[in-house]
């Protein structure tokens, strides 16, 4: 992992620079028409309607694989199959530093289910929703980098 990506870096860090990373799962959902899943952050939460990948913050003793499994039931009301691990990426926001770990999946079960208001997209590349979390802009050019701009699929 390199250095952290710095989100609105001419705005003061909450918590000084020696605050410790939070840990957040974050699944990237990929369906048979390489399109993957964006969902908008709820009015209330910190960068309320930036679109993101779902997901959200381990607790004490989970694995990312437990967390992201509790979050997208939670969030968006799926079970997920097998969440493959990808990529890590520390990111520097004002309110928090957070390091985000992506896992790609490909199986769930339900019907998607917006349980905290959010909105949801299906989406490809180029994203054509707007804004997009700061978090989210390496995925989209890894994304891009692995399958041309046509789009990921789960292989």
């Amino acid at each position: 992992m390199s250095r952290a990506l710095v989100a609105d870096g001419d705005r003061p860090r909450e918590g000084g620079p020696d605050r410790q990373a939070v840990d957040v799962a974050v699944g990237v959902l990929l369906d048979a028409e390489g399109r993957f899943l964006l969902t908008s952050r709820p009015e209330g939460k910190v960068y309320a309607g930036y679109w993101e990948f779902p997901g959200g913050k381990l607790e004490a003793g989970e694995t990312v694989e437990q967390a992201l499994r509790r979050e997208l039931l939670e969030e968006i009301g799926i079970v997920i199959a097998a969440a493959e691990p990808w990529r890590v990426e520390l990111v520097d926001y004002p309110h928090a530093l957070v390091r985000l770990n992506f896992c790609k999946v490909c199986a769930w079960t339900g019907q998607l289910e917006m349980r905290e208001g959010q909105r949801f997209a299906w989406a490809t590349l180029p994203v054509a929703q707007s804004p997009v979390l700061p978090g989210a802009l390496p995925v989209l050019d890894w994304l891009a980098a692995e399958r041309g701009f046509s789009g990921a699929t789960c292989a």
